[in-house]
């Protein structure tokens, strides 16, 4: 069982310590490890179902929408998330999907869109997604190609999107496209896209070694009525980045549940495991890698709720801290998990064991939702422009 310790942190409420609990125990019945054979379809859609059945989904939209709380809480969304992918990553993946595909509606839409299209997501009776990345436009989101023209009383979209969680199975779609000739980030916006609409379909799905539902999208003379516009015409590239300002830290939180579950296999394995008899456990070697693990996933785990508290505290933007989390206990999962691989010598690399499906479930999380070389650029970034600012300021006083 991992350690919860950290729960004790100041970073939480009581509140965040019984939604553990109860995440916990349902998790222990709901998410056992699953057979890779089975319909992954399937169990994706169960899950949201018996998520949204047991009042978990109220975490992913605001209370205007059907949820839980006021508004979306980083804090409540990465434990769960942690929680969650501890467990089973398919389980991480539709609780998140939820959030995430409807984050631009919880955060921008009007009364009118979020009582259209978030209820559903929080009972768990409609599958949400988000549609950003394309073939030639994945981190760099400014650089969308798919178009949008005004048409009469809507738009018409043109356009592919790739590497889209829940491709073919969701119910609805936020899809960022640019309006026209417009250009960069200031020509983008943001539209629901529902199943089943004239001129969209799900041409592909893909297969990745940690099988999950992707697809890619097709848009061909697309109509979508104006009323599915989220926001203002150009607000779209601001729309995905604060949404992104949510769920980027919750991908660390993810991986952080990995890694804790990796431990835990690693220390049963060493605990049992004896070689030239002794314990594996007993060996100085041993004790130096299960004290790097240790140390890795408290140190993911405070930057991951730091990013979390600062942005529930109303800080307007976490750019910066939500990249480190993201970056650092992905990078740092990578490496735990290889290490409980290692722990578990041949076993470890045979299909079916959990530290190898550990193994595979990460190797994604360095990618999506900005690359550990992206999140590198935007941290340095961020820091450049804080000392650069600072600079400015002396320099005015002392004028």
């Amino acid at each position: 069982m991992a350690d919860t310790s950290y729960l004790t942190w100041p970073f939480f409420e009581d509140r965040h310590r019984l939604l553990a609990k109860n995440l916990q125990a349902w998790a222990k019945q709901h998410a056992a490890h699953h057979d890779e054979h089975e319909d992954i379809d399937a169990i994706c859609r169960g899950f949201v179902k018996q998520l949204g059945r047991d009042g978990f989904l109220g975490l992913t939209v605001p209370k205007d929408g059907g949820g839980t709380l006021e508004k979306l809480e980083v804090r409540s969304l990465a434990l769960a998330r942690e929680i969650l992918a501890y467990h089973h990553g398919l389980a991480d993946f539709a609780f998140v999907m939820q959030g995430l595909g409807s984050g631009p509606i919880s955060l921008f839409g009007t009364p009118e869109q979020k009582q259209r299209w978030l209820p559903g997501v929080a009972r768990g009776d409609r599958i949400a997604a988000l549609a950003m990345s394309e073939p030639d436009a994945g981190s760099d989101v400014a650089n969308v190609s798919t178009v949008a023209v005004p048409d009469g009383q809507g738009y018409r979209l043109n356009g592919v999107k790739t590497w889209i969680s829940n491709g073919g199975i969701a119910d609805q779609y936020t899809v960022v496209a640019r309006l026209g000739d417009a250009p960069g980030a200031k020509g983008l916006a943001v539209f629901v896209v529902e199943a089943g609409t004239p001129g969209f379909s799900v041409p592909e799905r893909i297969d990745v070694i940690a099988p999950h539902p992707l697809g890619r999208l097709e848009f061909r003379d697309c109509v979508v009525p104006a009323g599915n516009l989220i926001g203002q015409p150009g607000e779209g590239f601001k729309i995905a980045m604060s949404n992104l300002d949510v769920f980027r830290s919750t991908v660390g939180a993810a991986a952080l549940g990995f890694a804790r579950r990796a431990l835990d296999e690693a220390l049963h394995r060493v605990h049992e495991r004896r070689v030239f008899d002794q314990k594996l456990a007993d060996y100085q070697l041993t004790q130096a890698r299960i004290a790097d693990m240790a140390t890795e996933i408290d140190a993911s785990a405070l930057l991951i709720y730091r990013a979390a508290w600062t942005k529930d505290m109303g800080a307007a933007r976490v750019t910066r801290e939500a990249s480190m989390a993201k970056m650092y206990a992905t990078e740092a999962a990578q490496r735990v998990i290889d290490s409980a691989v290692q722990l578990w010598g041949g076993l470890g690399v045979t299909k079916g064991n959990m530290v190898e499906s550990l193994y595979r479930e990460v190797r994604a999380l360095r990618i999506y939702e900005g690359t550990t070389e992206i999140n590198k650029l935007v941290i340095a970034g961020q820091t450049y422009a804080a000392w650069a600012a600072e600079k400015t300021q002396e320099s005015g006083n002392r004028a």
